[in-house]
């Protein structure tokens, strides 16, 4: 019986960090996307992914860019506006403490493409 409460408790806990990743996912990429009028960021960037620690003091944000020019000088761009971002992610979302927002390229998707392209070479 222990266990059970236990065992329960912990997939409410992962549960809701799931719904709070997603709603930081869902409001940086709207804030990047509108908000952010930075002519130094080029190209789309989409946040792919978003880890938040268990204590809500850091939020890692992966992003992917697609046709940017230097894709180097938008993740310092996001970087340097980290905390106007995270600004508006207080008034947004109702959390008692707003994490910091940690941004990271996320390769994942460019990672994919390029073994897409090997295997069509391989296939033909």
């Amino acid at each position: 019986m222990i266990y059970f409460i236990y065992h329960t408790k912990k997939m409410s806990d992962s549960n809701r960090m799931h719904k709070i990743d997603e709603e930081i996912k869902k409001e940086v990429s709207q804030i990047i996307s509108q908000d952010l009028k930075d002519p130094n960021i080029t190209g789309l960037i989409s946040v792919t992914k978003v880890k938040t620690t268990p204590d809500l003091r850091y939020a890692r944000v992966f992003v992917s860019m697609i046709n940017a020019k230097s894709k180097q000088k938008n993740l310092s761009t996001l970087k340097k506006s980290s905390g106007y971002i995270r600004s508006l992610i207080a008034k947004r979302i109702n959390l008692r403490i707003t994490p910091e927002l940690v941004f990271e390229f996320d390769e994942s998707i460019e990672y994919g493409t390029r073994i897409d392209q090997i295997l069509k070479e391989i296939n033909k």
